[in-house]
């Protein structure tokens, strides 16, 4: 893709500051300001970008106000973020699209219905009476379970496993490695030995919701596993049986939630944040990264350390925490001073 400036502007409604020659550069891609080239556009959301912009060689920046003292041109819009993801976009490699229909390598069961436009890519395994909805893609290496149901426009990448008796809905994006359906992690300790609670339930993806690679997804001993609309899990994430998790939340990386645990909507789990089982996480609430949460926690907290407090207070154990040397060696200095003051009154006595 190659883009004048000034096309780009247009395309994303942007307006345009600059030299007139200026615009009728090409642009290629888009980049951060400190490797971004002269054929690329770069971006600013925020001062500290801004202070960096003299170093960046970029063709052109966008930006949501004009930046004084800049002389190459700038590309001014309402919302940056939403217009990097509309750039990011323009300037994405070209890959091959699937191609519609059944590769003759993939298996399918009885009574498997594939609506139009679906691509189903080599050596895929779908069981009997599974149900695929319009216009999804179906990696390579995929095995689908019987009795589960993909509604339209869904990704599945290559090797994902979906196990029986599970529904996901129309636009879900599952990436690479990604088992959905497994077995989850619950025994009863009987006659000396460990045994597994059949988990007989299944699991519930809702609309628009988007897995990352290498992540678990429980089924339920009874019920449904629910991942609710509009949810974003990042990679190698495990979510346990009978975890109900609300709309629209964001779930980082390595995060653990432990069975039966209840997230509402909007909630955000940073990295390596984990869940004690059979808690409920109020609606927006934020756990930073690392946090363990022990006992439930109401909406709109915001939450840190490990057991998890809220974070003004995590914050200022922190800073206590790292004044701890240096108010080692006071205490330090004031015992050899007292020791003086001890000496010299026994000798005065």
């Amino acid at each position: 893709m190659k883009l004048t400036i000034k096309q780009l502007a247009g395309r994303l409604d942007a307006e345009l500051a600059g030299q007139a020659a200026d615009t009728n550069m090409e642009i290629t891609g888009v980049g951060p300001i400190n490797t971004a080239g002269q054929s690329d556009v770069t971006f600013v959301t925020s001062d500290k970008h801004k202070a960096m912009l003299g170093q960046s060689r970029a063709g052109a920046v966008i930006t949501a106000a004009r930046i004084a003292d800049f002389g190459r041109p700038q590309l001014i819009v309402r919302n940056v973020n939403a217009t990097l993801i509309k750039v990011l976009t323009l300037f994405a490699p070209k890959l091959k699209p699937a191609p519609e229909g059944i590769d003759p390598t993939a298996r399918l069961g009885d009574n498997v219905r594939v609506a139009k436009g679906v691509s189903i890519g080599a050596g895929v395994v779908i069981d009997d009476g599974v149900q695929i909805g319009p216009d999804s893609i179906i990696g390579s290496g995929c095995k689908i379970g019987e009795n589960s149901k993909l509604g339209g426009n869904c990704r599945l990448d290559g090797n994902v496993v979906v196990y029986h008796n599970c529904s996901l809905g129309n636009n879900v994006i599952v990436q690479a490695n990604t088992t959905i359906g497994s077995t989850g992690f619950g025994y009863s300790f009987i006659d000396g030995a460990h045994r597994l609670i059949p988990h007989n339930g299944g699991v519930i993806i809702e609309d628009f919701v988007e897995i990352g690679a290498n992540c678990c997804i429980d089924r339920a001993k009874f019920g449904n596993t629910i991942i609710g609309a509009g949810t974003k899990i990042d990679n190698l994430v495990q979510v346990a049986h009978n975890v109900v998790i609300g709309k629209c939340c964001l779930i980082a990386a390595l995060v653990g939630i432990s069975g039966s645990c209840k997230l509402g909507d909007g909630v955000v789990l940073g990295g390596q944040v984990g869940l004690a089982d059979n808690i409920e996480i109020g609606d927006g609430t934020m756990v930073g990264a690392q946090a363990g949460v022990m006992s439930s926690v109401p909406a709109g907290e915001k939450l840190a350390w490990t057991p998890a407090i809220k974070r003004e207070e995590a914050l200022r154990i922190v800073g206590l925490t790292m004044r701890l040397p240096k108010m080692a060696e006071q205490l330090k200095q004031l015992g050899k001073r007292i020791d003086k003051l001890e000496a010299a009154e026994d000798d005065k006595g």
